[in-house]
């Protein structure tokens, strides 16, 4: 899977009412916090993975679903900002009713990545704490709904950075 796809299926944009038509926010609560208890991720990348991550380029990161419907995918962050959303425009589309249509976005300063919590319903997770802002770490886990993904920096900025 190339790191541009963007898995899914039908997409559905709500109810509309017959005065005016609009959009209807169908995203799903989660329930209890302890739904979204941490638990980390080992060192079980396959070949493919580390392979991808030992050639991203300077300035880059990666980031692989984990967990949930799209587990397995790979997500390269190249650019100064990237979406997360259930909004088919989002640059890492989940089709999940648990992230919202905007639900965070991931900037780049240099060599630095922060994830930006855009007020979403579910919140978004870094290594287990919900947060609103957050640098990105190597090996950070981060949870969007019930997606589980890992970051990974490039081998030059882990180098820089240890």
């Amino acid at each position: 899977m190339d790191d541009t796809h963007r898995p899914g299926g039908d997409i559905h944009r709500g109810a509309e009412t017959s005065a005016h038509p609009r959009l209807v926010d169908a995203t799903q609560t989660f329930g209890h916090d302890s739904d979204l208890s941490f638990v980390p991720f080992g060192s079980e990348l396959t070949a493919a993975e580390v392979e991808a991550i030992n050639a991203l380029p300077a300035r880059a990161a990666l980031l692989i679903v984990r967990s949930g419907p799209t587990a397995g995918a790979r997500y390269l962050l190249d650019t100064d900002v990237t979406t997360v959303g259930r909004h088919p425009e989002a640059d890492i589309f989940f089709d999940d009713v648990t992230v919202s249509r905007r639900h965070a976005e991931i900037t780049r300063t240099g060599s630095v990545f922060e994830l930006i919590d855009q007020r979403s319903l579910n919140g978004t997770y870094v290594n287990g704490e919900r947060v609103d802002r957050a640098t990105l770490v190597d090996g950070a886990e981060v949870r969007v709904g019930k997606f589980r993904l890992n970051f990974f920096v490039a081998p030059a900025e882990r180098a820089i950075g240890a």
